[in-house]
């Protein structure tokens, strides 16, 4: 259907928002996707539920006692909760794809955070596969050892027997999801009947195991393990950093985003219920095993006691049972009950074999879900091209898309820690690695809640931003609880990474907050400024150029930037002329296009285009409109008409007229003259612009622009002689062989080869190209040479010492022909006083302005009084005699001046020289032109400088 004219859609066209969701949904056939109970609950619960479940939660309850457990546990769950929270907002708020993690904070916070994270992330998830598996090795090796049944020793079969378990974790993943999902079910339905076989077996208390401790639910029992009995230097924060990295594993749903049939809805409902469950029973279990067990037990059947003994008063004595001996030996021949048996769950449990299944469970589990996690956060990230050495592994297979490279590499680095066989120093740098992922995805709430971005619309409602920005805190505070050293570590990788992501600027828009902070600090500093007068102190040239296309003036460009960056502001101006409909397209895809060129070229500017019947109207236009608030444009800055001899008049008049409409809105001016001369459109400078398809080379010249070392600016530029401009392409060049070889376009160098033979450029071009790229090099010990003529104040001087601040520019010195420097407390090498201004210039001279000015006089005395009126109302811009006569000494000052600068300032790198301003109306264009003609011509690059009388320097300070 033909859309309307206005281009508005007619009702059946498809809309951005199902555009988009048509992007997102995936191809289902085929294809495993996970409900939320399967793909979320199930692989947090495993993943919480670990080894320590097992194993560590009685010895926690008898150090800390139930109270404190329960509190610890409480704590890690105010943690794990808000972070869940957090996690639920950002996975509401627009499509998730895969990633986990990594997906959702980077396209909260932007690629620096996520690269950082994603990195550490992805490498903790595979360093914990071997962790986990050593876990269930060292259960085995236990087993073996309690059978004698060893294979070598303790630590190589925990060798041995973790790399075959990695093995076959391995070929479980690469089956593919569903296989994986299969044995996580069957994982979790051990472990709830190893926890069923525990709660069972507490209300079975055998006389054989109350000399072990376990003597049933008791109150004595409870009211003795309430309170905490802290032994062997353990503190409640050393407790708490035991049990915090049981509570981890949140993020194993995420992580699987890609792999959710609706991420949306499955992660804030599987997360927040897995984490509600697996918090009930530690908290269930604490209690109980720590109403039912004794702190310390010998294990002595003898131990019974008869009679009530006086100084006996624990709960076992009223039980019956004297274990008094275990304070009197310091414990030395207590080998149970809460504070000495990691085994307690498994002595109180109906069937122990089914509590050993359990930590089988528990850490095949969690190993499995990390060894699937790992990869798909690593081959999210490599498709983001954030490190662009690891593209490698965004590769993926089958109709899952399975990341089998990020297998292999996970599997590798899992199988190299399970040799080292001693994880109790990496384990706390993986816990905080953990930390510090869950502390960016609540700062990443904070953050976008704070930014007040209308596209932060989660439609999980439950959070609340500072509640996220406390569990940021909190998370950064455990990290420091756990492990100082590990925390530290932490941190100076996720800032290294951040750093290195920062330098290399990948080329994503994501519309993170980091972005949308960035525009609302920009506003509310910008309406903050508009309320402060301005001070003379604070005064900063902010120019608009007229450059045209940026790039069709790179020497104007660089220039200006060498006074402007870090300092001031900087517009570049493009009047669009011609049919309004066409013009207005041009605008709309250069506003785009040449902010790019100008943000690729490292160019701190903005550009500026506008459609305008003339020139002098676009002017008019961006003088009075260009700008924001106190931010806008006080300078006009022009390159010299250098053609304006050849050209149309009218066009001069135009071009003059811009310096008193300047001076109108109270700009300065400045023009800056090379006399190679400026423009290079006529070569057609590309830079990789145009998405067009370029034509065959023909015609076409490729032309590299030398740039010394320390240049900012690392650019070739591709020239064509057509009109139109096209994107260059790689060369194909025939090699002595005969074979084609395609060669780089971007290349550095002096040397211009041509693109094709039949158009090499002329000696012409060759030197305004090699003028055009001159501020882009470090100018060395040279000379700026100042001719401050007028008090203007004082652009003049301040444009030249901006300029020595710059790092290119600081070897240069500035020589000064004036006075009332010192008071300006701006450093000079050299002041030479202007005393023959005045004087008449050389004859030569005198003729050669003369026989200049020759085509544009009226000569009205030659001619009859109405043919010399008509004349002068046809081309205003003539010069008449009386006029000549009358500003005489004006000329001959100028181009006296133009033998003076000569004299003295042949050799500087740049001169820069009060502008000669005439009365508007009072000067015909022809002579005012002239004059600059005069005064710049055969000379360095030269600034003419007007300020607008408002002073720009101060005495005091």
């Amino acid at each position: 259907k033909e859309p309307f004219e206005d281009g508005y859609a007619n009702g059946e066209e498809g809309t951005p928002a199902g555009d988009a969701a048509a992007a997102y949904t995936p191809d289902s056939k085929g294809v495993v996707k996970f409900g939320w109970i399967k793909g979320v609950l199930v692989r947090c619960m495993l993943n919480i539920w670990g080894v320590m479940l097992f194993i560590r939660l009685s010895w926690i309850v008898g150090q800390a006692g139930i109270g404190l457990s329960v509190l610890v546990i409480g704590m890690a769950t105010v943690v794990t909760t808000i972070t869940g929270l957090s996690t639920s907002a950002i996975a509401t708020n627009g499509f998730v794809r895969g990633g986990g993690a990594y997906y959702l904070i980077s396209r909260s916070l932007g690629p620096e955070f996520g690269g950082a994270i994603g990195l550490i992330f992805a490498f903790a998830n595979a360093v914990a596969v071997a962790m986990y598996v050593v876990g269930f090795a060292e259960t085995v090796v236990e087993l073996l050892k309690e059978n004698g049944t060893l294979m070598i020793d303790e630590m190589n079969d925990i060798r041995i027997i973790g790399a075959i378990t990695v093995v076959i974790l391995l070929g479980i993943s690469i089956a593919g999801m569903e296989w994986e999902a299969k044995a996580q079910i069957v994982l979790l339905v051990i472990l709830i009947l190893a926890i069923g076989d525990f709660v069972i077996g507490t209300f079975i208390p055998l006389e054989s195991k109350k000399p072990k401790g376990f003597f049933g639910y008791n109150a004595d029992i409870f009211m003795e393990n309430f309170g905490p009995d802290f032994r062997q230097e353990e503190t409640f924060f050393s407790v708490f950093a035991i049990f915090f990295p049981a509570a981890t594993g949140i993020l194993a749903g995420a992580n699987i985003s890609g792999d959710l049939a609706d991420p949306q809805s499955a992660i804030p409902k599987g997360t927040l219920l897995a984490i509600l469950i697996t918090t009930l029973v530690y908290a269930g279990i604490a209690v109980s095993v720590g109403s039912c067990v004794v702190r310390d037990a010998t294990g002595n059947v003898n131990d019974t006691i008869v009679n009530e003994l006086a100084n006996c008063t624990s709960a076992a004595c009223k039980l019956n049972y004297d274990f008094s001996s275990c304070q009197s030996q310091a414990g030395a021949g207590c080998h149970y009950g809460l504070m000495n048996n990691f085994q307690v769950m498994s002595m109180v449990s109906g069937f122990a074999p089914l509590i050993t299944a359990g930590i089988f469970s528990a850490t095949l589990s969690s190993a499995l879900a990390s060894l699937v996690s790992a990869p798909k956060i690593f081959q999210a990230l490599c498709k983001d091209s954030i490190y662009p050495g690891f593209q490698m592994f965004a590769k993926g297979y089958g109709k899952n898309n399975e990341p089998l490279r990020g297998y292999i590499l996970t599997f590798l680095i899992a199988l190299g820690f399970i040799l080292i066989a001693e994880l109790n120093v990496i384990a706390p740098i993986i816990s905080n690695f953990f930390l510090a992922s869950y502390a960016l995805i609540n700062f990443s709430v904070f953050h976008a809640s704070l930014a007040k971005s209308p596209g932060w619309r989660p439609a999980f409602k439950y959070y609340n931003m500072w509640i996220s920005l406390i569990g940021a805190i909190l998370c950064c505070i455990v990290m420091f609880v756990i492990n100082w050293w590990a925390a530290l570590l932490t941190y100076v990788i996720v800032l290294g990474l951040y750093i290195y992501v920062t330098y290399k600027k990948p080329d994503v828009n994501w519309g993170s907050s980091t972005q949308a902070l960035t525009y609302l600090n920009a506003l509310q500093h910008s309406i903050r400024l508009s309320g402060v007068e301005d001070h003379v102190k604070n005064f900063r040239p902010q120019c608009l150029i007229m450059t045209g296309a940026p790039n069709a003036r790179p020497a104007l460009l660089h220039l200006v930037h060498a006074f402007t960056k870090n300092v001031g502001l900087m517009i570049c101006g493009h009047v669009h002329m011609g049919p309004r409909r066409q013009a207005m397209k041009e605008l709309s895809t250069d506003l785009a296009k040449y902010q790019r060129w100008l943000i690729k070229n490292k160019m701190k500017a903005f550009y500026a285009p506008v459609h305008a019947e003339d020139l002098r109207d676009g002017g008019q236009y961006l003088m009075q409109a260009a700008g924001l608030g106190r931010m806008r444009p006080n300078t006009l800055v022009v390159g010299f008409k250098k053609n304006w001899r050849q050209g149309d008049m009218r066009d001069v008049e135009t071009y003059i007229n811009l310096f008193h409409d300047a001076f109108d809105v109270q700009y300065g001016v400045v023009v800056i003259r090379l006399k190679e001369g400026l423009d290079i459109s006529h070569l057609q400078a590309q830079d990789l612009l145009s998405s067009q398809e370029k034509s065959p080379c023909a015609k076409d010249v490729i032309v590299k622009v030398d740039y010394s070392k320390k240049s900012e600016t690392d650019t070739s530029i591709a020239f064509a002689p057509s009109s139109s401009e096209r994107t260059p392409t790689p060369r194909k060049e025939e090699d002595e062989d005969g074979k084609t070889t395609t060669q780089p376009l971007l290349n550095k160098g002096r040397h211009f080869p041509s693109f094709c033979s039949s158009s090499p450029l002329n000696v012409t071009d060759q030197r305004l190209l090699d003028a055009s790229s001159q501020f882009q090099k470090k100018q060395g010990k040279s000379n700026i040479d100042v001719w401050w003529l007028f008090d203007d104040g004082g652009l003049t001087l301040l444009i030249p010492y901006l300029i020595t601040t710059k790092k290119k520019w600081k070897d240069c010195k500035i020589r000064v022909m004036a006075t009332l420097l010192s008071k300006f407390r701006i450093d000079f090498s050299d002041i030479m006083v202007l005393g023959d201004i005045n004087t008449k210039p050389k004859k030569e001279n005198i003729a050669a302005f003369e026989e200049m000015i020759e085509p544009f006089r009226l000569h009205e005395d030659d001619k009859e009084q109405e043919v010399a009126d008509k004349m002068k109302e046809d081309e205003p811009w003539r010069i008449t005699d009386n006029e000549l006569e009358l500003y005489k000494t004006k000329t001959y000052r100028q181009i006296r001046l133009n033998e003076l600068l000569k004299e003295h300032s042949s050799t500087a790198n740049i001169i820069v020289m009060s502008l000669p301003v005439a009365r508007k109306g009072a000067v015909s264009s022809a002579l005012y032109m002239a004059w600059l003609e005069v005064l710049s011509k055969d000379l360095p690059p030269i600034l003419l400088v007007r300020g607008n009388h408002q002073s720009v320097l101060t005495f005091y300070s």
